[in-house]
This record gives C-alpha cells, structure tokens and sequence, in this order.
C-alpha cells in the first residue's frame, strides 16, 4: 500500500495553491455578496487547465486522473469552496458525460470550448417535485424527424446565469420507470426555455435557479449515450462528483482548522494562549483526527475509481460523512474564535453557509445510508421498498 501522491501530484497542489492564493482568495468575499463570478476568472482558471482537467488532451484539455482533481478541488476550496464547485459542475458532472456518452462530433464541437473557458455547462436533472428520487422527473423528450422535442420543467440548477449547454436529462418512455430515463445537451440560451433565480444563503456565486422548457428543439445526436440509458448515467457520474463534493467541503473545514489553530496560539486568556486549554486543544486535536480519516476515504475511493474499481458505496460513504464533518468543524472553529468571527470580515460564516448546501445537493446524509445499505447489505432489503 502506497500513500503517498506523487512528485508530480505535490507539485501541481503547490501550483493550484499558488494560485488560488494569488487570484481567488482576495476576491471570494466580493464574489460571495454579489453572487456573481467575473468573466475573466473563467479565462484565468482555463490557462491554468482546470477549466478542462478531466477533458482528455486531444479535445483541449488536462486528462487529469481522479487524484489529482481531488487534489485540485480540495486546494481550490481552500480559498474559495464555489471556486472549486464550479470546477466539478463544469468537469467531474458535465464534461465528464459528454466525454463518456458524447457522439464524436458532439465532443469536438463542445469539449474544447469548454476547457478554453468560452462554453460553461450546467447539469439538470432536479425538478419541482422531486430531488432524491431522480427516476420520478416528468420531463419529456420525442423525436420528431431529426429532432428532439424537450418539454418539462427543472428546478434547483446550479450555473443558471454562466451555462451556454446543459446536461439534461428526460423521460424518453414514461412507462419505463427509471429506465425511460435518457440524458441529451441542450443549448441553455434556446429562445424556448424561461428562466427563474434563486437567492440562495450559500453557493451563491454558484447561481441556482429553475427554468421551464416549451417544445425545445435539439438535434437527434444531441442524444447522449442510447435511449434509456440515463439514469445509469447520472448515477454512475455521481458516484465520482459526490467524493470530489466531499473534498470541496473538507478544504474549507482544513482552511478553517490551520487557520482557528494559529488564531488559538496568539489569543491569551487567563495569562496564557487559549490553545493551551484542553478544552481547546483536544477539540482541534479530534476534529483534525476526524478530518484526516474523512481526507484519507475520499483519496481511497479516487484512487479506486482511476483503478477501475466500482466505488458507489465509497463514494456515498465520503458524501454522507464529509458535509456533516465539515459543518461541525467550521462551527467549532467559530466559536472558538469567538465574537470576531460572529462578523462578515472573517471567511468562517460563508464557509459555513456554503458546505451546509452539500448536506443537501446530490443527495442527503439519509440517500447516502440507502446508497451504503444497498451495497453493503443487500438490494432486498433495501428500507424504501
């Protein structure tokens, strides 16, 4: 057993702390009031190749393997936890799917812009009544002629205001349960569809909203993957976004952690610097614990996903447990700072709000003890059946 990163691997986190450091960090507060990313970080993160790091390198991109996009994303979310978000929503969910279902010509027409940074993509697949339970969407799709006809309604998207396509996917056969379910791009701008926003309490750079589709017309190789084969899709693409989403939120909480450790050694009370009180100490020293365990199930389940292994009950494992953890840690970390982190001019409240929206986005604490149950128990005996 080896586990060490790579020279190569040390080398690239170094790069994308440099970084992020450099031209994240002093703008996160700003983006997070206004709710709004700047054009030009779009080209930025695209010079440095993580605007196409899982894109293979003949379509413009890094070709980057598992482990290094975890290293990408836990370093990104270190300094900016939406940053990093937008770099799965855009990679790890969307590209990620046109590269392993796409025709070939969809993938030379789309993947290159989007690893330049001139295409964003968004994935849709909530809808009003139904999150979770991903095979009850009521979206349709018929073909007419050479065409695609998309007709539904999706809510809680994330990318409204930055995606130039969507990954969306529909009932294609409504009597088929999940297995009517197919996946296709679709042109966000269409003149057919009709946006909402969402004033969100964290994530909002992210910008989330609802949009409704009115006889939507795509090109039939705008199809992704066969007929039917969409839920497979999602499911198995999750399985990778949900450790990366893992990640994201245990960069915050590590962020959170050095930083509540050096804060603990120059505060004084009682004559003496808080972080000589056990109360102090051995509740760093048990969530740095904690933490490092979480890091160490969200490295493993990467590594094994770049192995080929199947990594759904990992992967499920890391999202049910990391949001939570985070959320306990950035917390703690609030209080010990005490009533200067109680204000807006620390990151702490909007790391917070922030990794409480994973607790719920791409599936509960509850989905993920099903998605574990299922695994580890039995299909049969699953407690929703």
């Amino acid at each position: 057993m080896d586990f060490e990163f790579t020279l190569e691997q040390n080398l690239f986190r170094e790069t994308i702390r440099n970084f992020a450091q450099k031209e994240i960090a002093p703008y996160e507060a700003l983006w997070d009031r206004t709710g709004e990313f700047p054009k030009e970080l779009f080209k930025k993160l695209a010079d440095i190749g993580l605007m196409g790091i899982r894109i293979p390198e003949k379509y413009g991109g890094q070709g980057a393997d598992a482990v290094t996009t975890g290293i990408a994303i836990e370093e990104l979310s270190r300094y900016d936890f939406n940053v990093a978000n937008f770099i799965i929503i855009n990679n790890a969910l969307t590209a990620e799917v046109i590269t392993n279902y796409g025709r070939e010509e969809i993938k030379e027409e789309i993947l290159p812009k989007v690893a330049s940074g001139e295409i964003i993509l968004g994935i849709a697949l909530t809808e009003p009544h139904c999150g979770t339970d991903a095979s009850a969407i009521k979206t349709t799709a018929y073909l007419d002629g050479d065409e695609w006809v998309i007709n539904g309604e999706k809510s809680s998207i994330s990318m409204v205001k930055y995606a130039s396509y969507y990954v969306l996917f529909a009932k294609t056969n409504s009597e088929a349960g999940h297995k009517g379910i197919s996946a296709f791009l679709v042109p966000a701008r269409d003149k057919n569809i009709t946006y909402s926003y969402f004033d969100d309490v964290g994530y909002r750079p992210i910008s989330r909203g609802a949009f409704k589709l009115e006889n939507v017309r795509i090109p039939k190789y705008y199809l992704l993957g066969n007929l039917g084969e969409g839920f497979y899709i999602v499911m198995k693409t999750f399985d990778f976004s949900k450790t990366l989403l893992a990640l994201s939120c245990l960069g915050a909480a590590e962020q959170s952690l050095e930083e509540t450790i050096e804060y603990a050694k120059k505060r004084y009370a009682f004559g003496k610097p808080i972080i000589k009180f056990e109360a102090i100490q051995f509740k760093i020293v048990e969530y740095y614990t904690y933490l490092e365990a979480c890091k160490l199930l969200c490295y493993r389940t990467l590594w094994m996903k770049d192995k080929g292994l199947p990594i759904a009950k990992y992967a499920a494992m890391c999202k049910m447990w990391a949001p939570k953890l985070a959320y306990e840690i950035i917390h703690q970390c609030i209080l010990i700072h005490g009533n200067i982190a109680y204000t807006k001019d620390l990151p702490f409240e909007r790391r917070l709000r922030n990794v409480m929206g994973i607790e719920i986005g791409d599936g509960t604490e509850e989905a993920q003890k099903i998605a574990i149950g299922r695994e580890l128990i039995g299909k049969e005996y699953a407690p929703h059946k």
